[in-house]
């Protein structure tokens, strides 16, 4: 499809109806009250959507408070004594008999509340109209609401759409989720008791991140992975650490082992795998993917084209094929990232109004894996630059030499640095550590504005801190030009 604007909507009348308040939804609704629009969000959980209220915001709130236990794990070390008891042999029993769990997930529930609400505050005061309900397009320039309060429907007519209505956890027809034994990831946060033996299925992004959490919160944990590594797409050696830190930790690791289904027992679980091997539990989590949410919304009727895996197909400028229609975030399935979710809804907006926009790049998009440690990627994978074809130089240096790492007593970490061998200019970046999440803007700048590695090493860093570790890495991949 081409990237050139459409014909403009007549401003200040243009009618903007977005289907979904998530991140690419409510950002786009900013854009659109910028641009003069008259704008309405059609939300059917609360504003924020899934990434607000079940996903992003809720997990990372329980991960950082799992990561006190990982910072208490180093106490001994630091010669640090609670309650005038030495901690003893790394177990932290003595901390995580105290973990009251209904409390974590209580706070968890009410940052994610308090973020939902702030969210509406701030699209209210910009004069955005927020109607509660299930909005399904009624042909491409109508969409009907079905209104959560149970009233009469609701007909909003519009010039331009945007869909952004996410996408939901994959379940097995074998392992039917029931809130209680059986659960997916938006369902973790009723507990009221820490499960004694926690069986996560999948190890990706969602299933490694809430194993993570688990073990550092003391629960007994097995993680059960299709595949032959945890995080199989993501770089190797990054893996690998966070595979060798879980199980020092205690977590049992089953690799090659795919789940079949799940049962309730009595008192627990039973996961059955496709060998025939049985692994009991008290509680089991299902981080096997998402779906994109589709079903229901008369996109097909409006002749808006889905993918084979049911996403909403889009352009570089979130166009669907359907002029005046377009969709935002996990939808679309271009990558399931809060950001990028943004980014499509802004750049959408935009062009649907006709102000000037550059097509959506995902060259410089970083991403963060939020397990303990972190790990932070931008650019290309070393995988992806093998298969291009790609002449790179890569370097790699361990967080455990860097001084302020000795200070805190991190000794799990990295830093790792793709650049052209030709060039010098940085390709992408690892970062597996502590607050990676941060420590990888540097080098999304970097990758962004086609940066040099001597244009890193030659730009001075605090000392001491972690980002000394990615200026020096960048000084060992100087690159000489030849006379």
């Amino acid at each position: 499809m081409s990237t050139a604007a459409t014909e403009s909507p007549e401003s200040p009348a243009a009618r903007v109806v977005i289907v979904g308040g998530g991140p690419g939804g409510y950002e786009a609704a900013l854009v659109g009250c910028r641009l003069g629009a008259d704008v309405t969000v059609v939300e059917a959980a609360g504003l924020g959507g899934a990434a607000v209220l079940t996903d992003v915001v809720p997990s990372k709130t329980l991960i950082a408070t799992a990561e006190w236990m990982t910072i208490a794990d180093r106490a001994p070390e630091l010669g640090i004594r609670l309650d005038g008891t030495p901690l003893s042999g790394g177990t932290l029993e003595e901390l995580r008999h105290r973990i009251d769990l209904a409390a974590v997930n209580t706070r968890v529930k009410a940052l994610a509340a308090a973020q939902s609400a702030d969210i509406r505050g701030r699209l209210e005061r910009e004069g955005v109209r927020i109607v509660l309900g299930h909005g399904r397009l009624d042909g491409p320039s109508r969409v009907v609401v079905t209104r959560q309060d149970g009233g009469e429907d609701l007909t909003l007519d519009a010039d331009v759409v945007l869909v952004c209505t996410g996408a939901t956890p994959r379940t097995l027809e074998t392992a039917r989720p029931d809130g209680e034994r059986i659960l997916t990831w938006t369902q973790l946060y009723d507990l009221d008791t820490l499960p004694k033996r926690l069986i996560v299925v999948g190890s990706g992004v969602t299933g490694a991140e809430f194993a993570g959490a688990y073990v550092s919160l003391g629960a007994d944990v097995v993680l059960v992975s299709s595949r032959d590594r945890v995080l199989p797409g993501e770089d190797a050696d990054a893996a690998q650490l966070l595979e060798d830190v879980f199980k020092t930790r205690g977590m049992t690791v089953m690799s090659r082992s795919r789940a079949a289904g799940a049962r309730r027992t009595a008192d627990g679980v039973e996961v059955t795998l496709a060998d025939g091997r049985v692994i009991e539990g008290s509680h089991v989590l299902f981080a096997v993917g998402s779906i994109p949410t589709t079903a229901g919304l008369g996109l097909e009727e409006a002749g808006v084209r889905l993918t084979a895996s049911g996403h909403i197909e889009v352009d570089k400028v979130s166009r669907t094929n359907v002029r005046g229609v377009y969709a935002a975030g996990d939808v679309t399935g271009v990558l399931p990232l809060a950001s990028v979710a943004a980014m499509q809804g802004r750049l959408a907006m935009a062009h649907a109004l006709g102000d000037a926009v550059k097509p959506l790049s995902l060259r410089g998009v970083s991403a963060n894996i939020f397990t303990s440690p972190e790990i932070a990627t931008v650019g290309p994978s070393e995988a992806d630059l093998q298969e291009q074809g790609v002449k790179y130089s890569v370097s790699m240096l361990p967080l455990a030499r860097n001084p302020r790492a000795k200070m805190l007593g991190v000794r799990d970490g990295f830093v790792k640095v793709f650049a052209h061998a030709g060039t010098g200019t940085v390709l992408g970046a690892v970062v597996v550590g502590p607050r990676a999440s941060e420590s990888i803007y540097p080098l999304t700048l970097a990758v962004t504005h086609r940066l040099t590695t001597d244009q890193l090493a030659e730009t001075a860093t605090v000392y001491p801190s972690m980002s000394g570790t990615i200026a020096e890495v960048a000084r060992i991949l100087h690159h000489r030009i030849d006379d």
